[in-house]
C-alpha cells in the first residue's frame, strides 16, 4: 500500500477464519466504522474519516478480498458471503475493545453493513448506507434496458473461470470504466488515488469476482430468509443515494423503509463516489445519524 489516511495508525487485525484485515484507526471517542465500495479501498473515506476523527475513534478497514487485506480462495460461497464479511467487521472491532459501534458503508461495504445490522443488532448502534439497495431488492429491480448499468453484476455472477479471465485480461480498462462513468466529478478521485484503486483491484480480481458471485447466490438466500421472517434493522438508519429522479424506475426510499422503520432517506446531487465528491455533505449526514 502506497497511500494512507494522514495521522491514522495502520494495523492488521483478525477477522474470522484466520483472515487478517488491513485497518486504519484514528481519533478518539465512540467508535465509527467505515466500509468502502467497489472498485475502491478504505482510501475512499480519507476526507470523511479525518473529519469524524475529531470526535470519534474511526476504524476504516479494507474488506476481505480488497486492498491490502487477506484474499482467501473462495472454496465455498460462504467465504465471501456478506454474513462472513460482516462477521469480520464485528470481530476486528471487538479486537480493538469495542462491543458496540456505529457503522457506515458505501456500495459493497454498504451491503456488508446491512448484513451486520441484521445479524448483529446488539453491536451496531447506528447504520449509514451510501448509494445501494439490499441485494435481494437489487436483483428484483434490475429489469429491462436500465439494467445495463449493472452489467458487471451479471458478468461476475457467472460460474468461476470466465469472468476472472475476462477481467484479468483487461483489468485497468474494466475497473477504470466505473471510476470514469460513475463519478459526476472525476477530479474528486485524484490521479494518485485512482492509480491505487486500479493497482489494488488488479491484484484482487478473483476475490472481487467471488464477492459479487456471492451476491447472486448465498446473499440472496440469506436476505430472502430475513424477509420471510419479518426481520428488520432495529437501529436508526440513514440512507444517502444519488438523485436519479424518474430514471431510477423505482422508489428507493420505499424499498429501504421495508427494512428500516427508523429511516432517514436522503438524496444527493453528487455522483456514486459521494464520500469523495461531497465529503462535507456526507459528514453532516453521518453526524446527524450519530446524534440519533
Amino acid at each position: 500500500m502506497t497511500l494512507g489516511i494522514p495521522g491514522f495508525e495502520y494495523l492488521r487485525l483478525p477477522g474470522v477464519d484466520d483472515v487478517e484485515l488491513n485497518v486504519a484507526v484514528g481519533g478518539s471517542g465512540s467508535p465509527v466504522v467505515l466500509l468502502h465500495g467497489f472498485p475502491e479501498t478504505h482510501l475512499m473515506w480519507r476526507h470523511v474519516a479525518l473529519r469524524l476523527a475529531a470526535g470519534h475513534t474511526v476504524i476504516v478497514p479494507d474488506l476481505r478480498g480488497y486492498g491490502a487485506s487477506d484474499k482467501p480462495r473462495a472454496t465455498t460461497e460462504d467465504v465471501y458471503s456478506k454474513r462472513t464479511m460482516a462477521a469480520d467487521i464485528v470481530a476486528l472491532v471487538a479486537h480493538l475493545g469495542h462491543q458496540e459501534f456505529a457503522l457506515a458503508g458505501h456500495d459493497r461495504g454498504a451491503l456488508v453493513a446491512f448484513r451486520a445490522g441484521l445479524d448483529h443488532p446488539e453491536a451496531v448502534t447506528q447504520l449509514g448506507i451510501l448509494d445501494v439497495v439490499p441485494t435481494l431488492d437489487m436483483w428484483n429491480v434490475l429489469q429491462g434496458l436500465p439494467a445495463a448499468v449493472g452489467f458487471h453484476l451479471f458478468l461476475m455472477a457467472q460460474p468461476a473461470g470466465l469472468p476472472e479471465t475476462m477481467i484479468a485480461n483487461s483489468s485497468d480498462a474494466f475497473f477504470a470504466s466505473f471510476l470514469d462513468t460513475w463519478a459526476k466529478d472525476p477530479a474528486a478521485v485524484p490521479d494518485e488515488v485512482r492509480a491505487e484503486y486500479l493497482r489494488a483491484s488488479a491484484g484482487a480480481v478473483d476475490s472481487i469476482v467471488a464477492d459479487y458471485r456471492a451476491s447472486a447466490g448465498v446473499d440472496v438466500v440469506q436476505d430472502q430468509a430475513d424477509l420471510d421472517a419479518g426481520s428488520q434493522l432495529a437501529m436508526p438508519v440513514t440512507v444517502i443515494q444519488q438523485d436519479w429522479g424518474s430514471q431510477l424506475g423505482f422508489d428507493a426510499s420505499q424499498v429501504w423503509r421495508a427494512w428500516a422503520p427508523d429511516l432517514d432517506h436522503r438524496l444527493t446531487r453528487a455522483g456514486h463516489f459521494m464520500a469523495e465528491e461531497a465529503p462535507d455533505e456526507i459528514v453532516a449526514a453521518l453526524q446527524d445519524l450519530l446524534a440519533r
